[in-house]
């Protein structure tokens, strides 16, 4: 029975199109040319079934894939491939033989597929994603406003801890509006403040031009936008996500998590992650286990291989704030880790942790529970027999005597 396969080479304006049956001994190819529009992709659809196409791959190092991914997912199997698993030999590439090579590969199992997920979480990802950006252009923001201040000669960010909180933003509108006196501009700042007012108003003697508080003004709008933006994504993204709440509320209680950061792991893996079958599986394509350089039987180098870069950034962060919950088991776990691996592979292995904790509460709809500091009792007792080996090589006699029966070694 014939079975139909398409290799696709996806660039901005053309796709270099091939298909084959790949039951035959020897592959004998169709080739033909398509524009991107959709009129073309329309064509593309009809030519493809036509032949009977019943599964297709395709190649593109941009996002100009997912037009064509949209326009043909209604119709038969896609798989994304990586561009660096299809490399050709240098000097030897060309467009169609890049699609041929396409087909060639998927049927020898040869080449790395990228993960795509459903239309309703392709929608989270950019929502999510436009967030994070967003949440990265404020960043730049303040760094920005920061280096105005530091040119008016005003050591604003040097007495209060954020420059556009509160009684920061106060003080930077009132600057910007024209008020240049020190003491009424330190009235402005907030009684919590941890510094004096002869301090903040110390802070705020400088030498704001005309120009400096124009640009200043500019800076604060620009702000404006993009916290009405965050906020209307919040929305956007909570309104998307309500029929998964549970899943959202059971990943949040995760420490190290909050809501945003549940909804962003959602968006990348799914609220059931039920496209990875173990938790390893979920670990190797986020990209946060020890990677592998293997010769001659040597290990070379355990640096993690590159992953899912939106995920490897949350699960970082969710580890430093994990580490620093009190009471909390991944404490244990860090000050336990941090003599031996250091700081940085310390927080890394709590990353590596936390995902397949990920994997484990979503993939099985179960909560998380806090042990706190107590010690795993396997580990426990290797702990035990360990100490009791030692003080035997020291030529001490040993008797064990559990206070209580949880304590008592195997």
């Amino acid at each position: 029975m014939p079975y139909t396969v398409s290799g696709i080479d996806v660039h901005k304006k053309v796709l270099m199109v091939v298909v084959c049956d790949v039951t035959e001994e020897e592959l004998d190819f169709e080739a033909r040319r398509f524009g991107t529009t959709a009129s073309e992709l329309g064509r593309l659809a009809a030519w493809l079934q036509q032949r009977g196409t019943q599964e297709a791959v395709m190649e593109s190092t941009a996002q100009y894939w997912k037009p064509v991914w949209q326009a043909l997912e209604p119709h038969m199997r896609l798989h994304l491939a990586q561009a660096y698993s299809n490399r050709a030999p240098r000097g030897r590439k060309h467009d169609f033989a890049d699609a041929k090579r396409l087909v060639r590969r998927l049927v020898a199992g040869e080449l790395i597929l990228s993960f795509v997920p459903e239309p309703e979480q392709r929608v989270w990802r950019t929502v999510t994603r436009m967030k994070c950006q967003l949440t990265r252009d404020r960043v730049r923001l303040q760094n920005q406003v920061e280096a105005l201040l530091e040119e008016m000669r005003i050591k604003l960010s040097s007495v209060i801890s954020d420059l556009l909180g509160a009684s920061g933003l106060r003080i930077l509108r009132a600057i910007a509006e024209g008020v240049t006196d020190p003491a009424k501009l330190a009235l402005l700042g907030d009684d919590r403040l941890r510094c004096t007012k002869a301090q903040l108003a110390d802070a705020l003697t400088g030498e704001p031009q005309q120009m400096h508080q124009e640009l200043l003004r500019l800076y604060l709008q620009r702000l404006e936008l993009i916290d009405q933006q965050i906020e209307t994504l919040n929305r956007m993204t909570a309104q998307a996500m309500k029929v998964h709440q549970d899943a959202v509320v059971r990943l949040a209680e995760t420490p190290g998590f909050g809501v945003d950061s549940a909804q962003q792991v959602i968006a990348e893996v799914g609220p059931q992650a039920k496209t990875f079958a173990t938790a390893s599986r979920l670990c190797s394509w986020v990209g946060i286990c020890p990677g592998r350089e293997e010769s001659a039987g040597e290990n070379h180098n355990n640096r993690s291989a590159k992953g899912n870069k939106y995920l490897r950034r949350i699960l970082s962060q969710a580890a430093h704030a994990a580490v620093k919950t009190k009471g909390s088991h991944f404490q244990a776990v860090f000050r336990r880790l941090l003599p031996r691996l250091g700081y940085n592979k310390a927080i890394w292995a709590i990353a590596h942790r936390l995902c397949r904790l990920v994997w484990k509460i979503l993939h099985d709809g179960v909560r998380y529970v806090e042990f706190g500091e107590v010690t795993n009792p396997k580990a426990q007792k290797r702990r035990v027999r360990r100490m009791v080996q030692t003080l035997r090589k020291l030529g001490y006699e040993v008797q064990l005597t559990p206070t209580s029966p949880v304590a008592a070694p195997a």
